[in-house]
């Protein structure tokens, strides 16, 4: 889908990506910190063994919990903390807010990516339309809004 620069606003640049990134990474950080102390405690505040079944179970937590704070994020604004001072929104193919099975897709693919260092952000350097994997494989893309007047 190319873009029409008249009617769509521009799709943010990768360094605008990066950066909300970084501001959603914090937080994250504190929901991570929340669950690990939870399972501490749970497990008598005794170490986790190292790739054990309950470190396992930590990871998996962990990675639910930041699914739940970016879907639901997405879903009820079209924004994550961290996207909001940058003006980036996540929307569908038609502009409109993006549908839940959209939203999870999107989740799924933005973190094959990351664990492919990160190849789905860097594509949007080379795509036409400057859409990563997760925007085309979920039909999602995100927009960046102009400054409000005033």
């Amino acid at each position: 889908m190319a873009a029409n620069p008249i009617t769509e606003p521009p799709a943010p640049l990768i360094g605008w990506r990066l950066l909300a990134l970084f501001y959603d990474l914090w937080p994250v950080a504190a929901v991570w910190m929340a669950i690990a102390a939870a399972f501490l405690v749970a497990h008598g505040n005794r170490p986790l063994a190292a790739f054990s079944a309950l470190q396992w179970l930590l990871w998996i937590a962990c990675w639910a919990a930041t699914g739940a704070y970016a879907v639901i994020s997405w879903r009820r604004g079209g924004q994550t903390l961290g996207m909001r001072p940058w003006r980036i929104r996540v929307v569908g193919r038609d502009g409109q807010a993006a549908a839940l099975p959209a939203l999870l897709v999107r989740f799924g693919a933005g973190t094959l990516s990351l664990l492919l260092a990160g190849a789905g952000f860097w594509w949007a350097w080379i795509d036409r339309d400057r859409l990563t994997w997760h925007d085309r494989a979920s039909g999602t893309r995100m927009i960046r809004e102009p400054k409000r007047a005033g």
